[in-house]
């Protein structure tokens, strides 16, 4: 897989989440734009049934265009009902993408930001989950990059900057 070519507009990749080694999710997506550093791509809700955050319903029919870069520490979703109305914005701190002709490939790192569509809420999640994963003491540089990810896309949302990637 390359990681500095980019992706043509228009052809299909596949999705791919890890998580400690493992695929957590994948699925189909569209490329939209790719300028050999960030490659944003559009997809449908990768599941069949609604799934519940309490802050939003991820439904079938949602669209997101995603946002993946080469050398950033996070990815940038943002959510649209299937009506076209904007949910919000979904950010995962993962690390850079792995980018080929047919594969966006990140690896989790467990936190997580969401920012509501009239930008009033944003939500720092998963930072138990970050602190319970072991990475401060088997990748500590990582985990730095990690929160510092976190620190810039709380920083972005509140600052109505998620909006306009």
């Amino acid at each position: 897989m390359t990681t500095g070519a980019a992706v043509a507009v228009g052809s299909g990749v596949r999705v791919r989440l890890v998580k400690a080694g493992r695929t957590k999710v994948q699925y189909p997506a569209t490329v939209v734009s790719d300028d050999g550093t960030r490659a944003v791509v559009r997809a449908q809700w990768a599941r069949p049934t609604v799934r519940d955050f309490g802050f939003v319903r991820f439904e079938p029919g949602d669209v997101f265009t995603e946002h993946y870069w080469r050398d950033r520490w996070y990815a940038v979703k943002e959510v649209r009902g299937a009506d076209g109305t904007v949910k919000g914005w979904y950010c995962d701190v993962v690390r850079p993408a792995r980018i080929g002709a047919d594969e966006i490939e990140v690896e989790d790192l467990d936190l997580d930001l969401w920012q509501s569509a009239d930008g009033a809420r944003v939500l720092r999640l998963d930072e138990d989950e970050f602190e319970q994963s072991g990475i401060e003491t088997r990748d500590p540089a990582a985990a730095a990059e990690a929160r510092r990810a976190l620190d810039t896309l709380e920083e972005l949302a509140r600052g109505g900057n998620l909006r306009t990637l």
